[in-house]
């Protein structure tokens, strides 16, 4: 039997804009389907919000979101990030992680992304591996991007 685990965002209008930000930076073929296009009539204020959206990559890559419905309760605010004396303190749930093999393509990867981001910690080499870094995207999603190691994975 084979798995995989993909990461699913959760959006308020804007996961058709995040996703197409991501392929731009990973690459891959995005999936984009609006409640509309599941048959909500056009003229309701959700029709043309994402109901099932993906970019998938060659590469690996892979992330699923969709725009959660205006009648669902508001989220609770965001608390910000921080790395502070080689510790990352949050009281955020999950971050996204995208590691790989070589510090040269992780770091082209960080600097697409770091694109209209909050930077947590530049990208650059770590006491656990060669590059290593933290950013909350335009979208207010928190990626750690990090080259493979014995240690790391």
């Amino acid at each position: 039997m084979g798995i995989s685990a993909t990461t699913h965002l959760n959006f308020r209008g804007d996961a058709r804009a995040a996703l197409e930000f991501y392929r731009s930076v990973f690459g891959g073929r995005s999936t984009v389907v609006s409640y509309g296009d599941l048959g909500m009539p056009k003229d309701l204020p959700d029709a043309d919000r994402v109901v099932f959206g993906q970019v998938t990559a060659d590469n690996g890559f892979a992330i699923m979101a969709y725009d959660v419905p205006g009648g669902a309760p508001a989220a609770a605010a965001p608390t910000a990030t921080t790395r502070e004396n080689g510790m990352t303190l949050t009281g955020e749930r999950f971050f996204v992680s995208v590691r790989g093999d070589n510090a040269e393509e992780v770091g082209a990867l960080w600097h697409r992304l770091a694109e209209g981001a909050d930077l947590i910690e530049e990208y650059g080499p770590s006491p656990w591996a060669p590059g290593f870094g933290m950013l909350t995207d335009r979208f207010g999603v928190t990626w750690v991007l990090d080259v493979a190691t014995p240690y790391a994975g």
